[in-house]
């Protein structure tokens, strides 16, 4: 169990992702800057020339760090051409665990709870030698449904709203997935998730991710993890909330999303489970939501039915033909 408070300094280094929205930076810095890491490192891709005035609201964003105004030791990685999201935010945290064995990671749109920082510190070093748990995040999508009576639960899953990790796990990213091959991911992703649906689902979206048809860079650290037998620490109450759902955003664009702007919750103490195994129900909660799979099973088995009643037809005709 470990003691929580509002003045509380966090110990670990942060990770700030940084690039064209002053708003949402300032409101995430503000809460970097009330626990005052001694280590801070500040990464920014460059503005995209096709845009015009991008230039400005960058440069604009990258000022925050005029506004650091406690002892810390500063670090920047400031792009000057653009890279876009899969290698910008990736080769931030590649940067940042060659300097660090462990560490918190944010971006621009991740709002945390102050006490999402002690949540983090706690953790890492208590799981820091346990091969085992792979991940911590802060965010949780189970709109308020918790899971057993501890401060946090286990999963499959890994959420990157506000994060935190060791550079133990980060060397196994694989921005492009070149380590695996379409036949070996779905076998293997057949020995995580039971569903069918999930499967197919999951497998497609490692396809558009090697092909290069999804510029993200989260999807790879999922099958890094999957394909490592991981597991994530994701907290009963939610910590992180997204600021960024609107039309700047690359992937979160729909502002009516239920997971925009999420309210965050502080937490007073810490409880850690006694079983560390998967809660596959609260994956599948999500997943469900997510990937719209009871749509897809609806569809599936209104086709199956039709195929079904073509083929009595068929036979019916035959008969009919034959006698």
């Amino acid at each position: 169990m470990g003691e929580l408070n509002s003045n509380y300094q966090t110990k670990s280094a942060v990770l700030f992702v940084i690039f064209n929205r002053p708003d949402t930076t300032v409101r995430v810095f503000e809460q970097i800057r009330a626990v005052k890491p001694k280590r801070l490192y500040i990464a920014a891709d460059a503005p995209r020339p096709e845009i015009e005035g991008e230039d400005l609201i960058c440069a604009e964003t990258r000022a925050i760090i005029n506004a650091i105004d406690w002892d810390c030791e500063l670090k920047t990685l400031f792009k000057d051409k653009n890279v876009g999201c899969r290698e910008g935010v990736s080769s931030a945290v590649t940067w940042f665990f060659e300097n660090e064995e462990e560490g918190i990671i944010l971006e621009d749109d991740c709002l945390p709870a102050i006490s999402f920082f002690n949540f983090c510190d706690t953790l890492l070093e208590r799981y820091r030698d346990d091969t085992r748990i792979r991940h911590i995040t802060g965010c949780n999508l189970q709109q308020g449904k918790k899971w057993g009576n501890s401060t946090y639960y286990f999963s499959n899953m890994t959420h990157v709203w506000g994060w935190a990790s060791w550079k133990r796990v980060w060397k196994d990213y694989d921005k492009n997935l070149n380590k695996y091959n379409n036949d070996e991911v779905e076998e293997q992703l057949r020995n995580i998730f039971e569903d069918p649906l999930v499967v197919d689902t999951w497998k497609h979206i490692f396809e558009e991710v090697k092909a290069g048809k999804i510029n993200a860079w989260g999807y790879q650290l999922d099958f890094a993890n999957f394909f490592n037998n991981g597991l994530t620490i994701i907290p009963n109450e939610n910590m992180i909330s997204n600021i960024g759902f609107d039309s700047r955003a690359t992937h979160t664009l729909d502002e009516n999303s239920i997971y925009a702007n999420m309210p965050i919750h502080e937490i007073d103490e810490i409880t850690n489970p006694v079983f560390i195994l998967p809660e596959k129900q609260a994956d599948l909660l999500v997943l469900n939501r997510d990937f719209n799979i009871e749509e897809k099973r609806r569809r599936q088995n209104a086709f199956r039915k039709k195929v079904k009643r073509w083929f009595k037809s068929v036979i019916k005709r035959a008969a009919t033909f034959l006698a």
